[in-house]
């Protein structure tokens, strides 16, 4: 089977609009949440969220091109061009042999709230003819495989939380098994709106503690639900030869993913953490894994009080009690909120930081330990390790696991 690299990287964050700094901040413990400005939150409980600053479409993309796209695929679009550009793909093969594989949990929210107004108020006139094509969520996919001619398999993963670790999973095995020779890889989401906030917050998901440097707190004993995050983050993954022929950087190697399904529940995970265990059991084998080599895991690690115990459950069910206690864990998710259909894309890239870097990222507002979640979670502040694997987990309503392994890209 073929190998996996690497070879682009692209990232629209709460805490970074570019790689560098996204990786600065992420490994400086940076917060990434504020109070809420997309909309007013007077009659809300939730005031908080993980909002993308300082982001221009037309750094990247036309202003007539960009009326055209809902929030969603615009950060979509800057995150691909950011990634192409530096792997320098384009141009390199045949547009047959170049995929896209880019997912959004929810798809285009604001453009469904926006025209669901307009509808209630003034009728079947006022809806555009650009509302479906700005709504559903594969357009992302569709407008990046436009812009950059690539013909070969386009799939918009849709998993809830879980979808860009299956974007870049399926794209994984795309390549692994010829089917495609790069693939443009990752996911999207921008739900930070009334009517998303308000199911969220009334399906008890969300975090009330309102304390932007407080609230996001995995494997904290006072934790109480996510904060709601949004942007994009997109990978190249490249047939590892291509990649070598043509002179192009590996930033890391893909060397394992797994699939599963809890199959117990519409959003609590299993009470056993079956599912999850199962993905990173699975994904570790195929990467071959064994007990010599030094792990970073970045958890899902959402800072609800179930899925935290979960995840620490699952990492003692595959490794057991003592090496699980050997492994550097850390969950992004303090800084950069739950990016919902992004999470997984833009853990994946900090999987790939912690390699290069030799520094495992931080949970920050960690301050009181749960005696159900007593792994290392790397408190606060990031620490040297050099590592030999990364995975990545991700946990989506609906019973949805993904399980992503990473090597260095330059062994």
């Amino acid at each position: 089977m073929r190998r996996v690299a690497i070879t682009g990287m692209g990232v629209i964050s709460p805490i970074g609009n570019t790689i560098e700094l996204f990786q600065e901040n992420l490994l400086a413990g940076v917060c990434g949440i504020d109070y809420i400005t997309h909309f007013d939150t007077d009659d809300y409980k939730v005031k908080i969220a993980a909002e993308v600053k300082d982001f221009n479409i037309t750094d990247y993309i036309d202003k007539s091109e960009a009326r055209r796209m809902d929030l969603f695929t615009q950060y979509a679009m800057a995150a691909a061009e950011q990634a192409v550009v530096q792997s320098g793909i384009a141009g390199t093969l045949a547009p047959e042999r170049l995929g896209v594989y880019v997912g959004s949990g929810i798809g285009g929210m604001d453009t469904f709230v926006t025209t669901t107004d307009k509808f209630l108020n003034g009728g079947p006139r006022k809806v555009s003819p650009l509302f479906i094509p700005m709504m559903i969520s594969n357009m992302a996919a569709g407008n990046i495989a436009i812009r950059y001619k690539a013909m070969g398999p386009c799939l918009p993963v849709v998993t809830a939380c879980a979808t860009s670790s299956h974007a870049l999973g399926e794209a994984y095995r795309a390549i692994r098994f010829g089917y495609a020779d790069a693939i443009i890889a990752g996911g999207a989401e921008a739900a930070i709106n009334g009517l998303a906030v308000a199911g969220f917050t009334n399906s008890t998901a969300l975090s009330t503690r309102n304390d932007p440097v407080d609230s996001s707190i995995p494997f904290d004993a006072r934790r109480d639900g996510f904060v709601i995050g949004e942007g994009a983050a997109i990978v190249i993954l490249e047939e590892y030869e291509h990649a070598k022929n043509r002179g192009a950087k590996i930033f890391g190697e893909m060397t394992g993913y797994a699939n599963t399904c809890d199959a117990y529940h519409i959003t609590a995970p299993h009470s056993e953490a079956e599912g999850a265990a199962n993905a990173i059991r699975l994904a570790l084998e195929e990467s071959g894994y064994n007990k010599e080599m030094k792990l970073y895991y970045n958890a899902h690690g959402t800072s609800t009080p179930l899925n935290d115990k979960a995840e620490t459950v699952a990492l003692k069910k595959v490794l057991g009690e003592e090496d699980a206690r050997k492994v550097h864990i850390s969950s992004t998710k303090s800084m950069t909120g739950h990016m919902l259909g992004a999470a997984g894309a833009v853990e994946a890239i900090a999987c790939v930081v912690a390699l290069q870097t030799g520094e495992i990222p931080p949970t920050i507002g960690y301050k009181e330990p749960d005696p159900d979640c007593d792994l290392n979670y790397t408190p606060n502040k990031k620490v040297k390790a050099d590592i030999d694997l990364a995975i990545s987990t991700s946990l989506g309503f609906g019973g949805h696991n993904a399980a992503l392994v990473i090597r260095k890209g330059d062994r």
